[in-house]
């Protein structure tokens, strides 16, 4: 069965925001010994973003009319905006969510893992239509 450019280039923006998600929870946790768990995934937000934007430009969106500049300036409003998503999520399911029903395994793991993933389809509307936009 052959996919639509469309759905072709979703799973490629999903593979490509998978490996950039790996890169930024492992730098997380990498990162967790010497910050604070906020800072932290701060600071793994900006790795994933650099992986994400590389990614994305040679992977997902190679055909883009937007010059370089404006691609790289949509991209980090975009992803400011999902950062926002990321920590409020990630902060709210680790400070009461996972408290409240008792999660005991792993949970600022847990919670970052679904703050990253919660951003996924507004990014992709973002960056289709403004970052990488033909």
């Amino acid at each position: 069965m052959m996919l639509s450019h469309g759905k072709r280039q979703f799973a490629r923006f999903i593979l490509a925001g998978g490996i950039a998600a790996a890169v930024n929870i492992a730098a997380r946790w990498l990162l967790s010994p010497w910050v604070s768990y906020t800072a932290a995934i701060v600071i793994a937000f900006l790795i994933g973003v650099v992986t994400a934007f590389t990614l994305n430009r040679i992977f997902v969106f190679r055909q883009s009319s937007n010059k370089f500049h404006h691609q790289l300036s949509w991209f980090v409003v975009i992803n400011f905006i999902a950062l926002a998503q990321t920590l409020i999520i990630s902060l709210a399911l680790t400070k009461w969510l996972l408290p409240l029903i008792n999660w005991r395994w792993e949970p600022e793991l847990v919670a970052h893992a679904l703050g990253v993933g919660a951003p996924l389809i507004t990014s992709y509307i973002g960056h289709k239509t403004l970052s990488f936009r033909q």
